[in-house]
């Protein structure tokens, strides 16, 4: 069976066939961008637009219908790409998402198909290329490099929700096929001249020709081979957490019963307050983990994806930072940090400063386990070197064999006897389980209920 397994994980087949308590059960399997997806645990996206230059406070529902008055108004002076991507390195992510066109419809890059781009500024002689730098900088500093494509909203061409405005007409109709060519010409461009890209997203979905929209798919699958796509009616790699909170409830199991996030069957995903979506379907046939995602800017009332001015009082203290890790990373979900450049074309100094310490905590906190182990089987141990006081435990489940754990408990030695210190369901990625403080010789996970032979990747032991 270990041989079929792995015979099938090296031709990435979606899923394989156990037998478990008599039962035939299919084990859905990550692709191997969904597992590098989720290796990563921290991704920045970086928030930049012509409205970043307006000095006004930004108002998404007016930005979505209202041009840019001028857009040479684009002026970062200060332009560093290499200091975005060492700000999100210092936070210990491994992915950054640059917004490539966002609701102005403006691009960030040199488009032969879309004139309202950089080559149509006065910066640079409209010679700029933001993504390019993007890039360049992701790959100078070990950050694999992902691009969100925004063809939802579209102000400067009057687009709403992917559609041109409906009046019946022949008009129309040109406009409506004009804006879905430049949409599939903007991602050949954006899929073809940059390498390899680690994620695209489509904000709002992709829209499918099916429903009126761009083919933008086939066009993704040509050049990006290993990609994380989000998302669409055809296919989505990764969900939407359900908020925009950067956590998660427990369980978030990694599976889920469609292809697609959230552009589909809306009357059963968003019953409940999206509670499909957060907590997924411990039998969903197809592997979809959830992303959570918050800006750095969203604390006391706020909610900023875009710098403004006057706003560095609303950046996430570390404490609420860390309260963000514990309710994604620790629930089997990636973490999805937004960042904005501001005018100067830099990330602020006091979000630079909070980055640092929120990858300096994480690090503080589990950088070094007191002890690990990882194996097969239903019941692991850990033996401490002596007793200890410990506050937090770690369990991964080895996902390239999918996940197989539905029920488990963590016992801790204390005064010599055996005490329950934590119990669960969904382990997936990596669950971290933070405990009263508790002095312990000893540890044991036992698995009490899983579909297969568990294989646990990791079980660790903190102090902080």
């Amino acid at each position: 069976m270990k041989k079929i397994i792995s015979l099938l994980s090296c031709l990435f087949f979606i899923s394989f066939s156990v037998y478990s308590e008599g039962q035939l059960k299919e084990i859905p399997l990550p692709s191997p961008a969904q597992q590098m997806w989720q290796d990563a645990e921290l991704t920045a996206l970086i928030c930049y637009d012509l409205h970043v230059f307006d000095g006004k406070k930004y108002k998404q529902a007016e930005n979505r219908i209202v041009p840019i008055p001028d857009i040479n108004m684009f002026n970062p002076e200060q332009l560093d790409t290499d200091q975005w991507i060492r700000s999100v390195k210092a936070m210990g992510a491994k992915i950054a998402i640059l917004t490539a066109t966002h609701e102005t419809g403006f691009a960030l890059y040199q488009s032969d198909v879309n004139p309202y781009c950089m080559k149509a500024l006065k910066w640079k002689d409209g010679k700029g290329d933001i993504v390019r730098d993007f890039v360049n900088s992701c790959r100078k500093y070990g950050i694999k490099p992902g691009l969100f494509i925004g063809i939802r909203w579209n102000s400067f061409l009057g687009v709403y929700d992917f559609m041109m405005p409906k009046d019946g007409t022949k008009f129309q109709e040109n406009r409506q096929a004009f804006y879905n060519k430049m949409c599939e010409g903007m991602t050949e461009e954006l899929m073809s001249r940059y390498g390899d890209l680690a994620i695209v997203w489509y904000d709002g979905g992709g829209h499918g020709p099916e429903l009126g929209g761009a083919d933008i798919l086939p066009i993704v699958e040509k050049y990006q081979k290993d990609i994380i796509f989000y998302h669409n009616s055809q296919r989505a790699d990764i969900r939407w957490g359900g908020s925009e909170t950067g956590m998660v409830p427990y369980p978030c199991w990694g599976t889920y019963p469609f292809p697609y996030s959230h552009s589909k069957n809306h009357e059963v995903i968003y019953k409940n307050d999206f509670e499909l979506l957060k907590v997924g379907d411990p039998n969903g046939k197809y592997y979809m983990p959830a992303m959570s995602d918050a800006p750095l800017r969203g604390y006391n009332g706020r909610h900023e994806w875009f710098w403004e001015p006057e706003d560095d009082t609303h950046v996430f203290p570390l404490e609420h930072l860390m309260k963000m890790y514990h309710g994604s990373v620790g629930r089997n979900s990636t973490l999805i940090l937004g960042l904005t450049p501001d005018d100067r074309g830099l990330i602020p100094d006091v979000d630079v400063a909070r980055l640092k310490e929120f990858g300096n905590e994480i690090q503080r906190r589990f950088g070094s386990p007191i002890v690990s182990v990882q194996g097969e089987g239903k019941r692991l141990q850990l033996k401490l070197p002596a007793t200890k006081k410990i506050n937090a435990i770690v369990i991964a489940e080895d996902i390239r064999q999918g996940e197989r754990v539905r029920n488990y408990k963590v016992e801790g030695k204390v005064n010599g006897k055996w005490k329950i210190l934590a119990t669960g369901s969904c382990i997936g990625h990596k669950r971290i389980e933070e405990i009263e403080p508790v002095e312990v010789s000893a540890l044991r996970l036992q698995i009490e209920e899983s579909l297969a032979q568990p294989v646990i990747a990791d079980f660790s032991v903190y102090a902080y």
